[in-house]
């Protein structure tokens, strides 16, 4: 008995075929119908270069004679000559004359049925002349004309050819939403620490030009008049305190701000470990009962909504009541952008709970403690992989039961190099953008790379102001579930713990302090202040 050989799953071939001269006849037909959409708009525009703000900008269409954006006529025109490419004469046809008649606006959401119908033939030429309609979904015409082809004369049959995938995204949308929002609400007077470079100096001018900040210049007076003159900013009208070299100029910042003149810092051309080791020192920093943490915020192409991640840029290690001040710091700058309930996503390498995987217990008990209201204002929930805390469909896949699954508004990583690996793939292998700001602090400080361009640093400033401009919370909902948490179908096995030895009398209590060593928490002389980042361990955004 012959044995058959493996099985082959191979797609079914799709061929593109045309009609010869002679096998057309007249009152031949062939159709292909279309449904307008918003992306088929910008990318005939990418594509032709027209840029016609009736097909585009939705303030200029409302005031003109349709109220909407329409399609390009064109649009229509092009999918008559698809027809006539590929299915009726199809490959091996040359196109003569082409008549068109436009009779209707074509509507973001029309479906367009187009067809081509043989009329004549003129058989020493091989011409045919083909009657070209194109109607929407009412049964009206949009389009209409006439068509001259030369046809085939050779049977053609081919593979269809594989078109690559187009993907039309704008750039900016979204931060240019919270930078408008920040446009409405009373500018922040902003600390510009060492501006000594373009980026910097550009970026807080066009901040100020926009209404977000009233900048105060921090830093050596004669280089920053210096760059201003050779680039022709004007900076005659604007604060100017002058200092020596950038450790001072963070630290006057610090005070400016500790003082209670200005409201927020912007670190401009300095290392990140010399703003903040002025904002952490004990005494004469900006520190508060909250652990101060960076959010990086994300506009991610394929997102459809801003991503926060934290903490990518401050906390090397941070441990679980770090986690928590990270955690809220977090929730209550995505209230200030506009998230009336943030969902946040504890990462971890698994989405169920192993004892030899730190971030996955320090995942699950974050998300106990914003059910026992220790954290509050979003919901909370982990260990979450990355694939299924932002993909609908890997959290399906995977069966799990989460309101935050596939719809993370906050990423929070287990640790620095995890979140600045995680952040940096999404700049330059994402094709996103990304500013930074400083929490737990007494005022915000604008954090962003030294690398960052001008209109990152701006919408850093809107952060700013949007964080010292909050909207009045709309309900205390955090992780309001009475009953059971659904979750993991498949729980990680858990191995057998055994249990500790009975204490052998007169020794000490196993978890004791020693007596006379330090209370467990409590500050060594001449350290940081708990709950602080420890100065010159945060290496930043760039």
């Amino acid at each position: 008995m012959a044995t058959e050989g493996p099985m082959e799953l191979t797609e079914p071939r799709v061929f593109v075929e045309n009609r010869t001269f002679d096998e057309i006849q007249i009152g031949e037909t062939a159709s292909l119908s279309r449904t307008l959409s918003r992306e088929d708009i910008e990318l005939f525009a990418v594509m032709s270069g027209d840029v016609n703000p009736a097909h585009l900008d939705e303030d200029f269409a409302h005031s003109d004679v349709f109220h909407t954006i329409i399609a390009h006529g064109m649009w229509g025109a092009s999918l008559i000559s698809t027809l006539l490419g590929s299915r009726l004469p199809g490959p091996g046809m040359i196109y003569l004359d082409q008549t068109l008649r436009f009779h209707r606006p074509v509507r973001i959401g029309d479906t367009i049925t187009v067809s081509v119908t043989a009329v004549e033939k003129d058989a020493g030429s091989r011409r045919v002349l083909l009657e070209c309609r194109c109607v929407n979904q009412l049964h009206e015409v949009v389009i209409d004309g006439a068509a001259t082809v030369i046809a085939p004369a050779e049977k053609v049959r081919r593979p269809q050819f594989a078109l690559p995938e187009v993907r039309v995204s704008e750039h900016g949308v979204l931060f240019r939403g919270l930078v408008d929002r920040a446009k409405g609400l009373p500018p922040v007077r902003m600390a510009v620490v060492h501006p000594v470079d373009l980026d910097s100096l550009l970026g807080a001018l066009q901040a100020a030009r926009e209404g977000l900040i009233i900048p105060v210049l921090v830093g050596p007076e004669n280089r920053i008049r210096a760059l201003a003159d050779a680039h022709e900013l004007l900076i005659d009208d604007l604060a100017l305190i002058g200092t020596e070299h950038s450790h001072e100029a963070a630290e006057v910042a610090v005070g400016l701000a500790r003082d209670g003149k200005v409201d927020a810092l912007m670190k401009g051309s300095l290392h990140t470990d010399e703003l903040m080791h002025a904002a952490v020192a004990p005494g004469t920093g900006l520190d508060t009962d909250r652990r101060m943490s960076q959010v990086f915020v994300m506009e991610v192409p394929t997102y459809p909504r801003l991503l926060l991640i934290t903490d990518a840029a401050l906390n090397v290690e941070p441990d679980l009541a770090a986690k928590r001040d990270i955690v809220q710091n977090a929730i209550e700058l995505a209230i200030a952008l506009g998230v009336e309930t943030p969902k946040v996503a504890i990462l971890s390498a698994v989405e169920t709970v192993n004892p030899k995987l730190r971030s996955s217990l320090d995942a699950a008990a974050l998300a106990k403690m914003a059910d026992r209201g220790q954290i509050q204002g979003g919901i909370v929930d982990g260990p979450l992989a990355f694939d299924n805390a932002i993909s609908p469909a890997a959290a399906r896949i995977k069966g799990i039961v989460s309101p935050v699954a596939g719809e993370a508004d906050i990423i929070v990583v287990p640790d620095l190099e995890s979140g600045n690996m995680l952040v940096k793939q999404f700049d330059y292998l994402g094709d996103s953008q990304s500013t930074g700001i400083v929490l737990g602090a007494r005022v915000p400080i604008v954090l962003t790379s030294r690398a960052a361009q001008a209109s990152e640093r701006m919408v850093s400033c809107a952060l700013a102001v949007l964080l010292q401009n909050p909207p009045k919370p709309a309900k205390p909902a955090q992780n309001e579930d009475p009953g059971p948490r659904p979750r993991r179908l498949r729980p990680a096995a858990v191995p057998a713990t055994p249990m500790p030895a009975a204490p052998v009398p007169g020794s000490p209590v196993p978890g004791s302090p020693v007596p006379g060593s330090p209370v467990p928490g409590s500050p060594v002389p001449g350290s940081p202040v708990p709950g602080s980042p420890v100065p010159g361990s945060m290496p930043g955004p760039d």
